[in-house]
Order: C-alpha cells, then sequence, then structure tokens
C-alpha cells in the first residue's frame, strides 16, 4: 500500500537529516520549495512505493542552488526527488502539494521576522497563521492522517508563573508563560519561545480532526549535511569554543528550563520516523536523551578532551533539582 508523507523545512538542519533516512529507508518523496517573506522551507513528499517523479527545481532566494543541490545528490534522489516552489500562507499551493499524502511533518519555522515586509505583525503570528493554513489543508485533502510538529522545549518553561523558582520537573504539563523576566532572556529569543508555544497550541487544537503529534526538542548535536554549522550545535559547543555570546544563549535555555535537554540529530530523525510508522498517536511528547546543567555538560567536555580549555567565566554551578520527567515517548513505545 503507498503511503506519502509531505516535509516541510527539508532543507535545513533537522530536515535534510530526516530527507536522508527517508531515502535510505527506500521511501520515495518529492520536494516543494516554500517561499516565506521571513524564511524559506522546503516541502518533501515520500512514497512506500515504486512511483516515477518529476524533478522540477524553480529557486529564487539566494544560497537556495546550495541546498536544492544537495538534496538533489542525496542516494536515491535522482528517482525520487522533485522540486517546486510554493507560499505556504497559500493554501491552494499547499494543497496541491500534499494531496494524496497520509502524513505531514512540519519542521519550518520563523527564526528571524521583519515586520515591515510582512502581513504579520510578529513571529508568533506569522507562525501561528502557519500551522493554521496547514492543518487546513490536512483536513481539506480528505486523505492525511496524521500531522507531525517539530515542536521545541523552549515552549515548556519550568519556570513557576511568578517567575519564582522552578516547578520540580519538566513534563508535558509545561508551558512558557509571557511575561516572565529572568536572565538572559532576549527580545529575540523570548520572540522565538513565544511563537514556538502558540503555534503548538493551535496546532494542539485540531486533535481529533486529523492525528496531531506534537514533539518537543532538546537542543540537538550532531553531523550536519549542511556547509555550515547549524546553530544549535554552535549553542551546544560554546563553552569550548568561549564564545560568550552563543554561550548567553545556553544559558537562556537553562534560565528558561531549569537545566538544558539535549539529544542527537539521529534521535530526532528516529522519533519522527516513529511517529510516521506507527499504526496510531496523537498528543504532545517532549524528546530529549538528556537534561544537564550547563556546568555538567562543560564537564563532560572535559573528561572527553581534557586538553580542551574551558575558562570558569563558561562554567556556572547551578544547585537545582528539577528533574526529567517526561515518559510519554517511551511509553509510547520508542
Amino acid at each position: 500500500m503507498e503511503s506519502k508523507v509531505c516535509v516541510t523545512g527539508a532543507a535545513g538542519y533537522l530536515g535534510s537529516s530526516l530527507v536522508k533516512r527517508l531515502l535510505e529507508k527506500g521511501h520515495m518523496f518529492t520536494q516543494l520549495r516554500g517561499i516565506w517573506v521571513t524564511f524559506s522551507s522546503l516541502f518533501a513528499v515520500f512514497g512506500s512505493s515504486v512511483c516515477s517523479w518529476h524533478l522540477s527545481c524553480m529557486v529564487r532566494l539566494a544560497g537556495d542552488a546550495y541546498k536544492v543541490g544537495l538534496l538533489k545528490s542525496l542516494p536515491n534522489a535522482e528517482t525520487r526527488l522533485r522540486l517546486c516552489e510554493a507560499d505556504i500562507y497559500n493554501p491552494s499551493e499547499f494543497q496541491a502539494a500534499i494531496e494524496g499524502c497520509q502524513f505531514v511533518v512540519h519542521m519550518a519555522t520563523p527564526l528571524q521576522h521583519l515586520s515591515q515586509n510582512s502581513q504579520f505583525k510578529d513571529a508568533t503570528e506569522a507562525a501561528v497563521a502557519a500551522v493554521k493554513s496547514i492543518v487546513e489543508c490536512c483536513i481539506t485533502s480528505g486523505t492525511v492522517k496524521r500531522l507531525i510538529y517539530t515542536a521545541s522545549v523552549v515552549a515548556s518553561s519550568t519556570l513557576k508563573e511568578d517567575g519564582e523558582g522552578f516547578k520540580d520537573q519538566l513534563d508535558e504539563s509545561c508551558w512558557t508563560s509571557h511575561g516572565v523576566a529572568f536572565a538572559y532572556s532576549t527580545d529575540q529569543l523570548m520572540a522565538y519561545a513565544s511563537s514556538k508555544a502558540a503555534s503548538e497550541k493551535e496546532l494542539l487544537r485540531y486533535n481529533g480532526a486529523i492525528e496531531i503529534v506534537s514533539l518537543a526538542l532538546g537542543l540537538v548535536g550532531g553531523g550536519t549535511l549542511l556547509s555550515t554549522m547549524p546553530g544549535s550545535v554552535n549553542v551546544l559547543i560554546s563553552q569550548v569554543t568561549n564564545n560568550k555570546a552563543v554561550y548567553n544563549t545556553l544559558r537562556f535555555l537553562e534560565e528558561l528550563l531549569g537545566k538544558v535537554p539535549i539529544l542527537h540529530v539521529e534521535d530526532v530523525c528516529d522519533a519522527h520516523i516513529f511517529c510516521l510508522e506507527k499504526p496510531s498517536i496523537n498528543g504532545r511528547f517532549l524528546c530529549a536523551t538528556a537534561y544537564l546543567s550547563s556546568a555538567e555538560i562543560a564537564s563532560h567536555y572535559r573528561m572527553i578532551f581534557p586538553d580542551i580549555q574551558i575558562p570558569d567565566e563558561f562554567v556556572e554551578k547551578l544547585d537545582r533539582k528539577i528533574v526529567w520527567g517526561s515518559t510519554k515517548l517511551k511509553d509510547a513505545g520508542f
């Protein structure tokens, strides 16, 4: 039986890794180029039966030629990859991309928002509009069974609503509140956290019309197919590189979440594939393989690479008893 999946954000760090894994598993797909005023994304459609796909590549934005070339160079891409262009805010264009699909994986998200060039006032409004457009297209299609959203733990703060201390554990009941001030927060980082929380909540409202799965990922590390270092990896090694500005983002996560949930990019792919292949699954799932303080992260680097010098200013020891409390994904069989 044919099974097809549409993936947004397929040219990014996580998306390209997932595309590669799906191709290696023998799936076939179509890549659809998405254009936003604030960010660009790729859409992919995969099928498990033998099909012939026409490959087209319509690229408008600077730098796309490299990403398109990368995706086209993946094993099995020659016969299973098609590129075209669409605007994610134009439902008719996106609708055509998912016709006949049983699954959609929404990985794309706006990292920056230029309000002067957008119909939306901020990143939150833009992200919410995007997920609404996607899920409504999924419902209208009549074929999409499940939408998997690549969420982020930045939407899952363990800070108490009054800002005084942390909850006892991080689990799926945690949500990031608006207006709570804390150390290392910036307007840009909080805008991103707010957009992820709002879009995830909006998407989960549709659970029941189709199956909605939200995978809230921790900070992702590991190898990349891209020629540049992914932002999350840069944050994860900021103590080693002695990059104070990026280290502040690591500390932002720690102050927002109590500690820092982390996982490998291959675990990200495994989790998405698990959610694609499971007969039935829905709801919100936190996804991480470790929950460490920034000081513990530095300690691991020092233990594994004793020659690396990490200045004391990049090691802030905090005595927090908060624990990782999520077992939902494991309980589901992952």
